[in-house]
């Protein structure tokens, strides 16, 4: 898009665009989102970047109304492959907060000085300030939603000291922190502000346009693993929960199927979020938690793109209008995923009981973490189990978010017992790659770069749900 298009979907304050790009305004300081309320700016007034962070360098401080923070990520990260995307998945994970620039010039095979370059290059913003940008959202959440003591939620957040998330938060929404806590919305609260191991961390979850939760839904419960999935609740309003594995230490997450006041029984919704609640053992897992949920979910996809490329197609148009906004599910952790596409859903259960580590308090049906891979090398004394969990151990193969999707491809297909399809099930899911075409399937070029939509929308119609 040029700057004259972006300036038109700001006047029309188009919706679609939230997250694809920001704008700021000169004479005011402020930067928003595209679909901000306020009176539209005058073009020769108006600034435009490709993130959040860019316009803070230069100065500008968040939107107190439209919340410019917290829009869904941008769907290009999902899409692109190049080192600026893989980057971006980095950092949305929280490699900088726990590895730093270093750590993440390391798993992208560049040196620190070429990450700051392109990054600063197309982004203007290099991933110190991409990190700080995310550290200041986290930062504002816990703020707003929780009673956390403002100590705990500066470390919590991934920030260094104190002074250091004073200082950020002043800058980011021009206020103290107290006073961005006292800011908070009296009205539509997830929940009660309360921070309790009871009622954990509440959560609004925003995706763009259109998303079809029932089959993303039923897509959950027909995979969930006993002891670390489960799916409860008649359809339309189910809830799924799950057990995370989190660089601190662990979590157990749960998502409603709709938010308040959607209908009951309602496939589609654009209520613009799903209602979440984290239950955290370190709340310095927060940003990463959140990431591997919205992986999980597709909550960052454009289907405004998806459906009207796949839509341009006689065989699947009638199933886009169909399902409109529907999703294609990733995976909350991508090991995990990987181990579960090889053995299957009755043996990844086994494998749960006798590898996975239990809970020290169990939540109802949740009772384990997914076994790491390193606990499952001696699962198998020789066979594909094996050869996939000692390559995951030691670095042979990557699938973080930052991996390089085809060369983590051709590791998958040099070990034993993984076929083209479960290595293009892995790419999909794990790798959350938006264009895979698995082998042997009826999937023509005309429909990338979204052939993994495409072959979600014919399974969907398969089993008409």
């Amino acid at each position: 898009m040029d700057e004259d298009t972006r300036y038109e979907a700001v006047r029309s304050r188009d919706a679609r665009f939230d997250g694809e790009f920001f704008f700021a305004v000169r004479t005011t300081g402020i930067y928003c989102r595209p679909s901000c309320p306020a009176v539209t700016p005058l073009r020769r007034n108006v600034r435009f970047f490709a993130t959040a962070a860019a316009a803070q360098g230069s100065g500008f401080r968040a939107c107190r109304r439209c919340r410019p923070d917290a829009v869904p990520g941008s769907a290009e990260w999902n899409v692109r492959a190049d080192v600026v995307g893989r980057a971006m998945r980095l950092i949305a994970d929280g490699v900088v907060d726990r590895e730093g620039v270093a750590g993440l010039a390391d798993r992208l095979g560049y040196s620190a000085r070429q990450v700051q370059r392109q990054l600063t290059a197309e982004l203007g913003a290099g991933p110190v300030a991409l990190a700080r940008a995310q550290r200041a959202h986290t930062a504002r959440v816990l703020l707003q939603t929780t009673d956390l003591p403002i100590t705990e939620i500066a470390f919590a957040s991934g920030f260094a000291s104190v002074r250091q998330f004073n200082d950020t938060v002043r800058a980011v929404y021009a206020a103290t922190p107290t006073r961005v806590r006292a800011a908070a919305p009296r009205s539509g609260r997830p929940a009660p502000r309360t921070a309790t191991p009871a009622a954990g961390l509440p959560l609004r979850l925003a995706h763009r346009g259109p998303y079809h939760t029932a089959a993303v839904f039923d897509l959950l419960a027909d995979e969930a693993v006993a002891g670390v999935e489960e799916v409860t609740g008649a359809p339309g309003e189910r809830l799924y929960r799950r057990t995370l594995r989190l660089p601190y230490g662990s979590g157990i997450v749960a998502v409603t199927e709709r938010p308040d006041g959607t209908p009951a029984g309602s496939a589609t919704h654009q209520g613009g979020w799903l209602d979440a609640r984290l239950h955290l053992t370190d709340h310095r897992d927060l940003t990463t938690a959140v990431q591997r949920l919205r992986r999980l979910l597709d909550l960052d996809a454009d289907p405004y793109a998806v459906d009207e490329r796949l839509a341009a197609d006689p065989r699947l148009a009638p199933l886009v209008a169909a399902r409109p906004g529907l999703r294609a599910p990733g995976a909350a952790d991508a090991e995990e995923y990987a181990v579960r596409a090889l053995v299957g859903r009755v043996r990844a259960e086994r494998l749960v009981r006798t590898c996975g580590k239990s809970l020290d308090a169990p939540s109802g049906s949740l009772t384990h973490l997914f076994p790491e891979p390193a606990a499952l090398t001696e699962a198998e004394p020789d066979g594909p189990l094996r050869a996939l969990t000692t390559a995951l151990a030691d670095g042979t193969l990557r699938l973080d978010p930052g991996a390089d999707r085809d060369d983590a491809a051709r590791a998958l297909l040099a070990l034993p017992g993984l076929d083209g399809r479960t290595v293009a099930a892995i790419r999909a899911r794990a790798l959350g790659d938006p264009d895979v075409a698995p082998p042997g399937t009826d999937v023509p070029d005309s429909w990338r770069p979204w052939r993994t939509y495409a072959l979600h929308h014919l399974r969907a119609a398969a089993t008409g749900r």
